[in-house]
């Protein structure tokens, strides 16, 4: 399958400070991509490289096989960008500002902007100037989506959207996806990520710590295991994250589970559950392990 992005040892400062390091990505046409990480980790560097809106320091980066340093104009006419943050005209109408961002591409997007603003419950004829940080949202997701883009970049898009728009922006993102877009996801809301990517890349301080499919991320070392008949928990090697559930204690696992048996059978337990994490707890996996090397590093 042809890529749509791919990065190789894509690096970026600021001066002295970091911005990302040897990022490797490689994406596939028509995937649904997720890219996660805290705030600082480096999401909105890759993305900004990615659209030649900022030059990287060293390494190369692809759109369909094109460098994106090289042909951005061309790879610009079919993407789809909505930034984390937008700031419109505030006396002009969201439905002018819409217009104006279609007349920039020079295509004619009335029909499928008018329908987006349906789907999003947007009242074209609002000013800028009138409308909460949800609204604002919307603008930009339609201007994003009007002209329907093979690859849609999505930094943060859900933040200050209500929980019925924010299912239905999904929605429509899915359709779009069937259709064939490749859909780029940027978030911090890992519970969106894992109910809608197929493949997702964790990033930290500029470093990718992992980057595969949803499924097999959820084969990472660590198990999830839920004890019940406990309140608390004897020490442990490979034991994290422990927390107090309704009658019993939850905690991560990293080590041998023929290991775990042995210890878990010298306790009073009256039942034992052992799963797979979810994104959350795989994500916070990764990070304590990149802590632990850190530490290492540093002893």
């Amino acid at each position: 399958m042809r890529s749509m992005i791919k990065t190789e040892s894509l690096t970026k400062y600021y001066g002295k400070s970091r911005g990302i390091l040897d990022v490797d990505l490689s994406i596939d046409e028509g995937d649904f991509f997720g890219f996660i990480g805290p705030n600082g980790a480096g999401k909105s560097t890759t993305i900004r490289i990615l659209l030649g809106l900022i030059s990287p320091t060293k390494g190369t980066a692809e759109i369909c096989g094109r460098d994106v340093t090289k042909e951005k104009k061309a790879i610009l006419a079919d993407i789809g960008y909505m930034p984390s943050e937008t700031m419109f005209y505030h006396n002009r109408k969201a439905g002018e500002i819409i217009k104006l961002s279609a007349d920039l591409r020079k295509r004619d997007c009335a029909s499928e902007a008018a329908a987006l603003c349906e789907r999003l419950a947007l009242d074209p004829e609002k000013k800028i100037s009138q409308l909460s940080l949800g609204n604002r949202k919307k603008v930009s997701i339609v201007c994003a989506l009007q002209h329907k883009p093979k690859l849609c970049v999505l930094d943060e898009p859900t933040s200050g959207l209500d929980p019925l728009i924010q299912r239905e922006f999904y929605k429509i993102l899915e359709e779009r996806n069937n259709a064939g877009a490749t859909i780029f996801l940027s978030s911090h809301v890992l519970s969106e990520v894992q109910k809608h990517c197929r493949h997702v890349a964790v990033i930290r301080e500029g470093k990718i710590l992992a980057s595969d499919g949803i499924e097999n991320l959820g084969h990472a070392e660590a198990k999830r295991v839920t004890v019940k008949g406990m309140d608390t928990l004897p020490a442990m090697e490979h034991v994290r994250n422990v927390k107090e559930v309704d009658g019993g204690i939850r905690f991560l696992y990293s080590g041998r589970t023929s290991a775990l048996l042995h210890a878990l059978s010298q306790l009073p337990l009256t039942d034992i559950e052992i799963t797979e994490p979810d994104l959350e707890e795989i994500f916070l996996h990764y990070y304590e392990k990149e802590e632990e090397k850190h530490d290492i590093i540093e002893a």
